[in-house]
Order: C-alpha cells, then structure tokens, then sequence
C-alpha cells in the first residue's frame, strides 16, 4: 500500500513547482493607470516589448485604466489574482503622492502590492504650445502675474500637479488648474488652445518639442537634459533649489510568489540593459534604473515620506 502511495504523493506536490516552473503559460496583462500615448503608456509598452523580444513565452496584454492620478489603475491591480498574470505600472502619483492628496484611498500602497522593480525616473518639462508669445519661463512668471492662465496636468495627484502647484506658492503666481486623464488628451487641449502651461513628462512631450509643436520653457531637474541642453532648469531661472521628478516602477498584487517576483524582476534589469531600450529612455530625458525588488520597496517607502510631506505642507487636499 504504501509503496503504490508513495509515487502518487511524490507527484502532488511537485504538480505546485511544475506549473511555476512554466511561468507564464499564459500571457500577462499590464494594466496601465493612464490612457493611451502619455508618457507611463509609453514606457510600459517599451518594456513590455523588450521582454516578449528576448524572452519567448512572455506576452503582454496592455490594459489601459486612467483615471483618478492613476488611482482607479491601481486599485484594479490590487484587487486582481496575486498569481502573477496581472501586474501594473506604478508611479510617483499614485503610490507616493495620492496617499497625502486624497481623503480616501482605495488601496494602500505600502501594503497591498509586491513591488517588482523600479523602472525609470524623469524631470518634468514646462512647455507651451510652439505658436505662444513666451518664449521664455520668465516671460511666462511675468506675464502670469497680470493674466488667467490655465494649467494642464495628467492628472489630480500627478507629479506635474503637484509641482505646478508648488511653483505657485514659490512664484506668487496663480493658474487655473485643468486635470486631465493622461498626458495625451492634455496635450491636445494645449495644443487646441485650451491651456496655456503644462509641467509635463518628458516622455510624454519630448517628440513633440523636437517636431516643432511645443516649446520647451525649464525643467525640473538640478542640471540641464543632455537632449535639451539650451533648455534652463527653474532652479536656474530664478528659483533656486526647485527640483520635481517622476518615477515609473512595476508592481504586483501582494502576495505573488516571490520566485515570480524575483523572475520578472530579472526580465526588467535585462530589459533595462537592451542598448535600444536604454537609448530609448534616454532620448527622451529619462534615466533607466533597475534594481532588486527589496530596493524598490524602500524606495517606495522613502518617496511616500517625502511627497506626503510636500503635499501636506502645500495644504493641497482632493476629495
């Protein structure tokens, strides 16, 4: 009895390693918390393409989910199977700033995902459409002093929200703030005429300066972007020690098998390290980063301290 058992237990519990071995058998959707075009799109779909190219069997399903600075993303991913065939695009806004901006969140960012790795960090740019009058940020500040100018965003709880709104208080200068769901939808309103000044992802906005469409006031970096290098930085155009980034990681549901964890953590560092991946992010101002799972939880972790900190001392509150 026990020597036919015995066979039959031994193939039980390696059914379990088996099935993780294959991983993925099936393709794995990236929800994205902002529509299509925009800067985290953008990037997710890089990296999503970059992986399916050297690692066969990996297929990605982009699921765009805008909405709420990144927040109704998010939460989907939260809420999703911790199996490893959902993961998303975290970002600065909605795992390190919306904690401070919103009264009620939908998940908790430090508890409810299993970060994977850090994907890539970037200033913002200050554009205005090609055609303005200003052709400098000190033109802008000073005629901001005298006119209504609108100010777009990707998003309440965005990195460029936020960072427009300490300028303000910084500058003494008041724009009317338009929220958008995503980069794309606020670049064609900037470009329709809607608004006037949008602190801007350089992913985002970065082929549409080089094609003439917008032009490029400041950046928020400490020093100027090699892709941009007649650009100032706003620490430089009179505001010194202003500086705002946004970075971009992948996270999964919490509870997701650290050995896939660890795996997709490799498909992302190698990912990061393809020179037309890496040319790619760097083009467009971003700085590739990489890194291990655990370094990207304390990352998290310090960014939420920070931005909640500036949120709270900028008195900026959403219901």
């Amino acid at each position: 009895m026990i020597s036919r058992a015995f066979p039959a237990l031994i193939f039980a519990i390696a059914l379990p390693v088996a099935a993780q071995d294959v991983y993925p058998s099936k393709p794995v959707k990236l929800i994205v918390p902002f529509p299509p075009a925009g800067g985290t799109d953008v990037l997710s779909r890089a990296i999503a393409q970059a992986i399916s190219t050297q690692t066969p069997g990996f297929v990605f399903v982009v699921d765009n989910r805008p909405g709420a600075g990144g927040n109704i993303g998010l939460e989907a991913a939260a809420k999703s199977p911790a199996d490893g065939y959902t993961i998303a695009m975290g970002q600065t806004s909605n795992l390190a700033v919306n904690p401070a901006l919103y009264t009620k969140m939908p998940f908790d960012p430090l508890k409810d995902f299993a970060p994977i790795a850090l994907v890539s960090s970037q200033p913002l740019i200050v554009v205005v459409v090609a055609t303005s009058p200003y052709k400098t940020f000190k033109e802008l500040i000073d005629a901001s002093k005298k006119e209504s100018f609108n100010m777009a965003s990707a998003g309440n709880g965005t990195i460029g929200h936020i960072a427009g709104e300490l300028f303000q208080r910084r500058a003494g200068v008041k724009w009317t703030h338009i929220p958008y769901k995503g980069a794309g939808p606020a670049v064609t309103d900037m470009l329709g005429g809607s608004v006037q000044v949008f602190f801007a992802n350089t992913q985002s906005v970065s082929g549409l300066i080089a094609g003439g469409k917008l032009h490029a006031l400041a950046v928020t970096s400490t020093k100027r972007l090699p892709g941009l290098p007649n650009v100032p930085t706003v620490a430089e155009s009179g505001y010194p020690g202003f500086e705002a980034a946004t970075w971009s990681g992948l996270v999964a549901p919490a509870g997701t098998p650290p050995a896939i964890i660890e795996k997709l953590n490799g498909e992302v560092n190698k990912a990061l390290k393809r020179p037309e991946v890496s040319k790619k992010l760097e083009d467009e101002g971003s700085t590739p980063l990489g890194g291990t799972p655990q370094q990207f939880a304390d990352y998290i972790r310090a960014e939420h301290a920070k931005w909640g900190t500036a949120v709270r001392d900028a008195n900026i509150k959403l219901d």
